[in-house]
């Protein structure tokens, strides 16, 4: 705050306690608290993540019109780091030493999430990040509202191994090149192997951000499967999803022959895809559209409105809602409620008050972040392509399940904490 507003809004403090009124309120009804937007609008992952910016507003104007948190409104100061790793980072510290931003709601990708941990523990930030990942981390500064690996990658292979799944023994692990798949990849290996997979039975192949030529991988994804059951786990990434799912169709790899099981494909990713040819193909997720429950048709229906009052293109005329979004929606009503609770904006106390947070959230279920992992305990489903894009839910959990940050599939992990540490930056 400049100088000369500071004085200002102490003097009309100053006159509204001599009238009987405190001065916190008399400085809330004069401030706002700016909260920061984190996404990619531009370059390689805009496909994904320009959606989780408009639910973040939509969120916003959601909370202010209930009176806003605390009395507070709140202000969102949104920043485009354009696909860009280390942009991520500058963007993050922009936002909370010049915006004087109180939390951050932002990243996809765990590239953009390494890049900006460090700046969030050093200036003591904090973020929520709404995607799932590959675990292996815990910060005191980062609210996790997408899954780990038990709530989405283990659960999608145990069931491609089961019977309903297809009976899959053999694995293609296509991924984009960056450590969110790598590392996911490592602990599927762990899995398989536990399960006697072979090495022999493992094909395991990366392309780069942005990758938009999938014939040869295609086909060898189909010699490969010459050698029995086979399904393919893609962690691809961001617009290469599109040419990645036209290319199965191109050369009618159907479901039946190879399921393909996907944890970054959601109803937002399809929107650009003819997706009858990949009726039956799967993804994993702790959300979808398709889920039939009072809270879920609420938030599709306030989705929607919003998106065509605020013109938002495709969205306007074709609202879809997916995980991550949900995850964006779950994390900002959990830090409302922490504030609330904390009474505060302070970050090290509203970190304390997002313990045991609950939230009755669209997938149907009353989730919590987990009292100590600052994790969500999330439902798990498996939904199967439909033609229109949407998808029929095959498999699911009968409730929320804890996430395990270090993934007992990597060794040493039995002797981590499975909570941060409040004193010094995250192991």
């Amino acid at each position: 705050m400049k100088r000369r507003s500071f004085i200002h809004a102490l003097a009309l403090a100053a006159g509204l306690v001599s009238a009987g009124l405190g001065a916190a309120d008399a400085l809330a009804q004069q401030k706002t608290i700016k909260v920061g937007i984190l996404h990619s609008l531009s370059g390689t992952m805009a496909i994904s993540e320009t959606s989780l910016k408009d639910v973040a507003l939509m969120t916003i104007d959601e909370i202010n019109a209930k009176g806003g948190v605390m009395g507070y409104k709140l202000e969102a100061v949104v920043v485009d780091p354009a696909s860009n790793w280390p942009l991520f980072a500058e963007k993050a510290r922009q936002l909370i030493t010049q915006d004087k931003v109180a939390v951050v709601f932002g990243c996809w990708t765990s590239v953009s999430r390494k890049s900006v941990l460090p700046v969030f523990e050093e200036l003591n930030g904090l973020l929520f990040y709404p995607v799932q990942y590959e675990g292996e981390e815990l910060s005191k500064n980062v609210f996790y509202t997408g899954a780990a690996p038990n709530q989405q990658a283990i659960p999608a292979v145990e069931y491609l191994m089961s019977k309903d799944g297809g009976g899959a023994k053999r694995f293609v692990l296509l991924g984009t090149d960056y450590v969110y798949p790598r590392t996911t990849n490592k602990i599927l290996r762990a899995f398989l192997y536990s399960k006697g997979v072979k090495e022999t039975d493992i094909d395991e192949k990366y392309t780069p951000f942005g990758h938009s030529d999938y014939q040869t991988i295609v086909a060898d994804i189909k010699k490969f499967a010459a050698g029995g059951k086979t399904a393919v786990i893609s962690t691809i990434n961001g617009d290469s999803n599109v040419p990645f799912y036209k290319e199965l169709g191109a050369q009618g790899l159907k479901a039946t022959d190879v399921p393909v099981v996907a944890f970054s494909v959601g109803e937002e990713e399809l929107r650009g895809v003819d997706t009858k040819p990949l009726v039956g193909h799967l993804a994993a997720w702790n959300y979808f559209m398709s889920l039939k429950n009072p809270t879920n048709d609420a938030f599709k229906k306030e989705w929607a409105d919003y998106a065509k009052k605020m013109k938002i293109p495709a969205q306007m005329d074709k609202p879809l809602t997916n995980d991550p979004m949900e995850a964006t929606y779950i994390g900002m009503h959990m830090w409302k409620q922490a504030v609330e609770k904390a009474k505060s904006f302070d970050s090290d106390k509203v970190i304390a008050a997002m313990a045991g947070q609950p939230f009755k959230a669209p997938d149907g279920f009353t989730i919590k972040m987990d009292e100590k992992n600052h994790h969500l305990h999330k439902p798990v489903f498996i939904g199967e392509v439909k033609g229109d894009g949407q998808f029929n839910v095959v498999w699911k959990t009968p409730g929320p399940i804890r996430a395990q940050p270090w993934s007992p599939f990597i060794p040493g992990n039995d002797k981590k904490k499975d909570e941060p540490d409040v004193m010094s930056k995250s192991k």
